[in-house]
């Protein structure tokens, strides 16, 4: 049986703060202390085992002292108060109501006064026996004959739900202090009785504090009866989440991020609920077997519920059927909301001792579907938790980020089978949107009957008939004055009155038709055009603008907009005389500068707004430029009344969705003028539309271009800010050549260059656009590249201004300069960014010059791979590692590096595979330049490896001989992107001996990265190449003299 002990309140208490242990039995808890109170309230839930209906329930009031120390852990005893068990059961449904007790001082108490306040408090007995039949019908509170006043009979359930769980005990505290004290006894020499005596004491205590601590770890905490289903125990939870916020999303990313059409609560029950038929489903196409799911538990010290599932995780390429196990937790369960951490331990892995994985459920309401069904969103994120330090982490992570996405695309593709996934939430928004601004078509009639229908059409129609009608009721008239026959002049200043105002009528009239009949043959030119193709599809609605500019302060504009976006151009109806033009049929009453009559004028579109769709595009609108012009006619120039640019990367979806736009230019500022759209990027192909992209700069970049993962994409949106329809192409570690390098890494996406840098902290970033790119130069190797090619971007003027702070300087004219070195690979980071910009910022003209360009280049370098152009560091300590007179001369041993059949052959028997060699081209006065490369054989190097170097040639000072420098790039050798190799040979003739020459080899480590293998690796290197440089001299000397 379980006793369930509600402690309410207290009233008129003798001390301010204050606690209460309570006990049944061996079992104890105790509530939190309330400060400066005599009016306590807890509103906490107890939960005691009982084994005997003779045990009591007793409550003891204590007094808390801050200052109590170790010796005075409980504070004083304020009072009792005793509740037999069995009382309880012979209550109606064994449940005492809420009742108020008085509290009685203990016997030994000095006090006179015994009355020490009352506490409120409600029990219940649950559980097997308790329908037993009692005698204790007659129960009187022995400690208390009169003291059970029941003044309160009945209270509402919702004072339960707010209790709070009781604090953890500190008995161990009090089993330490009994040692001690036993300690001290023995060491002032108690005699054997008393000790004996002591210690049985001690381990009563003990005992009896092994009950305490079993009482208040298990027994509070444990699961509600079994009787209650999955739905009552996350009901209980309710009260405690409502003040909670829903967690945010883990360090790792999101694995799955969707919404589906039914409540939350619904898909909450069919996700987690006991003997799930969803997760059986899912073991069972995982492969996972010997599943078992605990009972879902409260914990009332973490107000929370939990339950442990088990099972053994099928065999991957990788790892073995491991047994794994997750500790599933409630954060939060308001009936609305949803959010279960789950934690995953799998010690069988390797490693699998110094890492859990941990997830994150979150189940929302999302938006009600057109049809009226309630819709969640579901988003599971990742994180892994490292409980020990470990050399293996970076390896750890991806394989459990490989292992998740796997996991989870099977999860996501069973929930879509069995749930019916909702519309995409943007394309929702959308067509709610769009809908909303449509209203019925308008005919050309009705148009022109209410744009007609004013007094001034009116007055000049009355007045053409009226004069009409008078020249026919008319006899012809005498000629007076100076007429002639079909020559009638005006006999009065009132017919030359009359004549003026009709033929200003009449010009009115006319402009008002012209006027009309142009607007109509431009209305609706773009308007409600649908967009066609596949991918990337704007949709731009119109609403409205205000305080637009007018060139003549006498006559109000006529605006019209022109919306320009991936080089397509979409126009506008035209709005006539109105400087706050609204799309929307709106009427405007406006005064005639010259008649001074009101003139009513309305807008011509047939729609609430104009809605303007761009066909579709393979790559996404970085921009979209907007200008509203004042018409003038068919052939007349239009005028600039203003213009914009929205980037997209800048604003969120929900911002696009309804902006307001400031116009720039001269008068738009000084007016203030703005414009209202909505404004929605939709990918109406998918995936797909993204595979498309990547397969057609395969072709423009000539190597394969893969998708990133969903993690890796959201990793980069967060750091830059971006939109969800952003995606990575690829980044490359390099420098960003400012006053002082700073290492980090560029990312390419489809519309923008972006670089990150970390450095102990502070972090560096920023991104431009593609098309804010005007020139993409290379720069050749120097030493403030650090002995590597470098890329700079030079941006247009006035563009980058956000990332102004990462420019390496600002020329004459206004553009910045950004500067990228020390690429790892250089030549796969220079073609990919070329071919991107390429497609992205220039004209097709400008692409064919460009691409001419780069093959000359790639012609040039096509034995160049990666970083193997650079130029010598003279800083770079050199060590001689050879010296020797070799009897050839200097003509005959420079055959070794003219590319020629000696240098082959030498090379070759060296274990040189694959060698070639481009000619010496001249790069400066008396300069040579050439590229080398070839592959070590496994005799030479266990890793094998691909050698690439630049060669440079240049006669010495005197004319007697050469000296030739060389930069070596070592690749697929462990650390190869962290060193670059020098070698300098000095050949001159010899002074001493005639028909031969000298020659010195030295050899030097330059470090682009810091290890500390740094002077193992130097230390092997200056070996490894003192041999063989040594065994190729000897080689050549050899091969020339068999040769002669």
């Amino acid at each position: 049986m379980r006793l369930y002990v509600y402690l309410l309140e207290g009233k008129d208490w003798t001390v301010e703060d204050s606690y209460v242990k309570l006990k049944v039995g061996k079992f104890k808890s105790k509530t939190r202390v309330l400060k400066n109170t005599k009016n306590p309230i807890w509103n906490e839930e107890f939960v005691f085992r009982v084994h005997d209906l003779e045990d009591e329930l007793v409550l003891s009031v204590y007094q808390h002292h801050d200052n109590s120390g170790i010796f005075n852990v409980y504070g004083d005893l304020v009072g009792k108060v005793k509740i037999p068990v069995w009382s309880v059961a012979a209550e109606e449904n064994q449940n005492l109501p809420p009742t108020w007790f008085s509290i009685k001082k203990p016997k030994t108490a000095k006090s006179v006064d015994k009355y020490c306040g009352k506490i409120l408090l409600t029990v219940s007995l649950h559980g097997k026996g308790k329908d037993l039949s009692t005698n204790h019908v007659g129960y009187v509170n022995p400690t208390n004959d009169t003291s059970k006043e029941i003044e309160v009979t009945s209270i509402s359930s919702q004072d339960f739900h707010g209790f709070a769980a009781h604090s953890k005990k500190i008995s161990e505290g009090k089993h330490l202090m009994k040692n001690i004290a036993c300690h001290f006894e023995k060491l002032f020499g108690k005699n054997e009785e008393a000790k004996k005596s002591d210690e049985e004491e001690v381990k009563k205590d003990d005992s009896s504090d092994l009950s305490t601590i079993t009482s208040d770890f298990e027994d509070p905490v444990e699961e509600p009866p079994v009787s209650r289903s999955f739905e009552e125990v996350i009901e209980r939870m309710q009260p405690t989440s409502e003040d909670k916020e829903m967690p945010g999303d883990l360090q790792g990313g999101v694995l799955l991020d969707q919404t589906y059409v039914l409540p939350s609560i619904e898909l909450n029950t069919f996700l987690f609920a006991p003997g799930s038929q969803f997760r059986k489903d899912l073991a069972e196409l995982q492969g996972t077997i010997d599943v078992q799911e605990g009972p879902w538990t409260w914990k009332s010290d973490d107000m929370c519920v939990t339950r442990v599932v088990t099972y053994i995780k099928a065999a991957s390429k990788l790892v073995k059927a491991v047994q794994a196990t997750e500790e599933q937790t409630y954060v939060k369960a308001d009936g609305k909301e949803f959010a279960v951490f789950v934690s995953v331990n799998t010690p069988d892995v390797p490693y699998g001792s110094t890492f859990k994985i941990e997830l994150l459920y979150k189940i929302m309401p999302g938006q009600q579907e057109p049809s009226g069904e309630e819709s969640t969103c579901l988003i599971i994120s990742w994180a892994i938790n490292f409980c020990q330090n470990t050399m293996m982490k970076s390896m750890i992570e991806r394989g459990a980020r490989q292992g998740l996405k796997e996991s989870f695309d099977q999860f996501a593709e069973l929930l879509a089978r069995k749930l019916k996934v909702t519309t995409s939430k943007f394309v929702l928004e959308k067509d709610r949107a769009l809908a909303s601004l449509q209203t019925e078509q308008q005919s050309d009639w009705e148009m022109a009957k209410e744009y007609f229908w004013n007094f001034t059409v009116v007055s000049t129609i009355f007045m053409v008939l009226y004069v009409f009608v008078h020249i026919l009721l008319s006899e012809p008239s005498k000629l007076q004055g100076l007429e002639s026959y079909g020559f009638d002049l005006p006999d009065s200043v009132g017919e030359i009155i009359t004549s003026g105002i009709l033929v200003l009528q009449l010009e009115r009239v006319y402009y008002m038709v012209s006027r009309f009949v142009e607007a109509r043959l431009r209305r609706g030119n773009d308007n409600g055009v649908k967009a066609q193709g596949d991918g990337w599809v704007l949709t731009v609605a119109l609403i409205e603008g205000m305080n637009l500019a007018s060139l003549d302060p006498t006559d109000p504009p006529d605006p019209y907009v022109v919306l320009t976006c991936n080089g397509k151009t979409k126009t506008s109806s035209v709005q006539l005389q109105t400087l706050d033009p609204q799309w929307s049929g709106v009427h405007l009453f406006l005064i005639h500068p010259l008649l001074f009559v009101v003139v009513k004028v309305i807008c011509l579109p047939d729609t609430f707004a104009e809605i303007l769709e761009f066909d579709a595009a393979e790559e996404p609108p970085s921009v979209l430029d907007v200008e509203v012009f004042d018409f003038d006619g068919p052939f007349d120039q239009a005028s600039s009344l203003g213009h914009a640019e929205i980037n997209f990367l800048k604003h969120t979806s929900a911002e696009l969705a309804d902006i307001w736009v400031p116009l720039e230019g001269k008068i738009a500022l000084s007016s203030q003028s703005k414009l209202h759209l909505r404004i929605f990027l939709d990918n109406n192909n998918g995936v797909e539309t993204i595979r498309d992209y990547l397969t057609k700069m395969e072709k423009e970049v000539g190597k394969k271009l893969n998708l990133r993962s969903p993690h890796k994409n959201s990793a980069f949106q967060k750091i830059f800010g971006l939109p969800p329809e952003e995606f990575l192409i690829n980044d490359y570690s390099c420098s960003l050549k400012r006053k002082m390098p700073l290492q980090g890494r560029i990312f390419l996406s489809a519309r923008i260059v972006g670089f990150y840098a970390n450095l102990f902290g502070h972090k560096t970033k920023f991104f431009f656009l593609w098309e804010d790119i005007e020139y993409v130069n290379v720069v050749s190797p120097s030493w403030s590249t650090v002995g590597s090619p470098a890329l700079v971007m030079i941006l247009r003027k006035g563009r980058g201004v956000d990332a102004r702070h990462g420019a390496k300087c600002q020329d004459e004219e206004g553009r910045l300069h950004f500067c990228f070195h020390s690429f790892v690979s250089f030549n796969d980071a220079s073609r990919t960014i070329m071919a991107l910009w390429r497609t992205r910022a220039l004209p097709p003209d400008q692409k064919e010059q460009i691409v001419e360009e780069q093959l000359e280049k790639d012609e040039k370098l096509a034995l160049s791979e990666d970083t193997s152009s650079y130029l010598v560091v003279e800083d770079v300590q050199m060590s001689k590692v050879y010296s020797a007179e070799l009897p050839v001369n200097v003509k005959s041993l420079m055959r070794m590096f003219d590319g020629g059949d000696l240098e082959h052959r030498v090379m070759s028997k060296s274990g040189c595979l694959n060698y070639a060699t481009t000619s010496w081209e001249t790069v400066a006065h008396d300069v040579s330049e050439r590229q080398v490369c070839y592959k070590f054989n496994r005799f030479i190097s266990i890793f094998g490896g691909e050698v690439t170097s630049t060669q440079q040639k240049s006669p010495i000072a005197n004319g007697a001989g050469w000296s030739i420098n060389e930069i070596m790039a070592l690749h697929d050798v462990p650390f190869g992107d962290h060193f670059r190799v020098q070698f300098r040979y000095q050949i001159e003739s010899s002074t001493s001996v005639h028909n031969s020459c000298k020659c010195d080899v030295r050899v030097g480590v330059m470090w682009l990265k810091n290890t500390k293998f740094e002077q193992r690796i130097t230390r092997n290197i200056i070996g490894k190449f003192t041999t063989r440089a040594k065994d190729i001299l000897e080689l050549v000397e050899r091969e020339i003299l068999l040769s002669s």
